[in-house]
């Protein structure tokens, strides 16, 4: 039976006390170093990626990511729209993000969605082929660099199967990213498997607010208005940020001391604007 829907700001307010807790056992204490913790890189397609404000409410989880550790961590969101591991390869963005690593950073991976594209042989790469070889590939040059590969499930989309449970729409790669954390015993955040509790828990009608659904005029970016039950309005960003900072507080890797115990900003419910903490 489908969970029944609770409404968004009831349940903020529930994540906001879920977070602080969370994050209490491994955030820093104030005044800690965020150096040490290393930076955060992002590698990964267009729910990750960052979006200027004339893209808005158009945002990625990459985006918001920040608004969620303390002051100082640096994070570099090299995420971008269409990009499966075979593209991000090919056109060098992968190579491009090993150059500018460094020992004690933290790779944030997540792939699957351009992945699965069977219609674009392009981007398309084979769940337990090429797209298996390409994640083995990244960790492997990341330990090689020093720094941290963390792989990320990719993030659920708002559909849904007839019994009203959110549908794993690329559980093949979703999968084979958890056959290849556990093979080589890679920090996993399984990030498919929390945002599909998080739209189970809200309810079909209510998750619509988590993605881009706007009426014609409403914003000069769409002028047509959009349904798009894949990209995440500001509010989805945030909430996503939200799973992927809680998920990375309880991961033993050196970005963990980077999430802040208390994170307001990820529970927000009221958009503030294109990449606006608070």
């Amino acid at each position: 039976m489908p969970r029944r829907a609770v409404p968004l700001a009831a349940l903020a307010l529930a994540a906001a006390a879920t977070t602080t807790a969370a994050a209490a056992g491994s955030a820093p204490a104030a005044g800690a170093d965020p150096a040490a913790g290393g930076r955060i890189l992002i590698a990964g397609d267009s729910t990750a990626q960052s979006y200027g404000p004339e893209r808005y409410p158009l945002s990625g989880w990459g985006q918001f990511l920040p608004c969620g550790l303390v002051p100082g961590a640096e994070v570099r969101n090299r995420a971008m729209a269409g990009r499966s591991t075979r593209t991000f390869i090919a056109e060098q963005r992968w190579a491009a993000l090993m150059a500018e690593l460094q020992p004690g950073d933290t790779v944030l991976i997540q792939f699957g969605h351009n992945d699965a594209a069977r219609e674009k042989p392009e981007r398309f790469a084979d769940a337990t082929t090429t797209f298996r070889d390409n994640l083995l590939r990244f960790v492997w040059e990341t330990r090689g660099h020093g720094a941290v590969p963390v792989l990320v499930t990719p993030v659920a989309r708002r559909s849904f199967w007839d019994n009203g449970q959110t549908r794993a729409d690329f559980a093949e790669w979703s999968a084979v990213t958890r056959a290849v954390a556990a093979q080589t015993a890679t920090p996993l955040l399984d990030l498919e498997a929390e945002s599909r509790a998080l739209i189970d828990t809200l309810g079909a009608e209510p998750a619509r607010a988590l993605y881009l659904h706007y009426p014609a005029g409403r914003w000069p970016s769409y002028p047509r208005g959009i349904a798009d039950d894949t990209h995440f309005s500001e509010i989805g960003a945030r909430r996503m940020a939200e799973l992927v900072a809680r998920g990375l507080a309880a991961l033993p890797v050196p970005a963990a001391r980077l999430v802040a115990p208390d994170r307001p900003d990820l529970a927000r419910t009221e958009p503030l604007g294109a990449g606006q903490c608070h």
